[in-house]
């Protein structure tokens, strides 16, 4: 059942639950935090399709974790046919890339039992350890919407970053899964 907030916009539960989910899982990572003092400030540049003219949905901060929905120029939070989101962790170091993978799949199954986990690709021996997966959920206990989630985590030198493309589908398609890897891996680290 939709919320209705203080503007008389409708946020469906299951929105604010994957939020939460996100925010929540920042927050369990955080526990392989050590604080380092980087002489320039680190961040996860991606080169988002511009066919889908990109704009903010969401953008969060909570410590020192940040999260930025985005989702296409004339949908909203509340009616995406694709969003994606970035979430940087700063001062998380030294994840283990199943680690991760397994505390993300464990968040979504709580809301998805039916959730499935595919590796699609890792790069564990690369400077800055990285993997690429996708979960896919046929429904949620809040909502009978299929939505499928395609996953790129890297462990930058100052902060661990999660990022992922969503849609409502049951299942991603082999064409959508090239497409996206390879957007993500040629996403880079800037330091400034």
């Amino acid at each position: 059942m939709p919320r209705v907030n203080n503007r008389g916009h409708t946020k469906s539960l299951k929105h604010l639950t994957m939020k939460k989910q996100l925010l929540v899982l920042s927050f369990i990572f955080s526990a392989f935090n050590q604080f380092t003092y980087a002489q320039g400030k680190e961040s996860l540049k991606i080169s988002w399709p511009g066919e889908y003219k990109w704009k903010i949905g969401s953008n969060q901060q909570v410590k020192n974790s940040r999260m930025i929905e985005l989702i296409p120029g004339k949908e909203t939070l509340n009616n995406w046919s694709i969003i994606g989101t970035m979430l940087s962790m700063q001062g998380t170091k030294n994840v283990p890339m199943n680690t991760a993978v397994k505390m993300t799949f464990d968040k979504m199954k709580v809301n998805s039992p039916k959730a499935r986990l595919v590796i699609i690709e890792r790069g564990d021996a690369a400077k800055n350890p990285w993997i690429i997966f996708k979960i896919e959920s046929p429904y949620f206990t809040n909502s009978k919407i299929p939505e499928s989630q395609m996953y790129y985590i890297i462990q930058g030198n100052a902060s661990l970053y999660s990022n992922f493309v969503a849609v409502k589908q049951a299942s991603l398609g082999p064409l959508f899964i090239e497409k996206w890897a390879k957007i993500f891996k040629n996403s880079s680290l800037i330091y400034n």
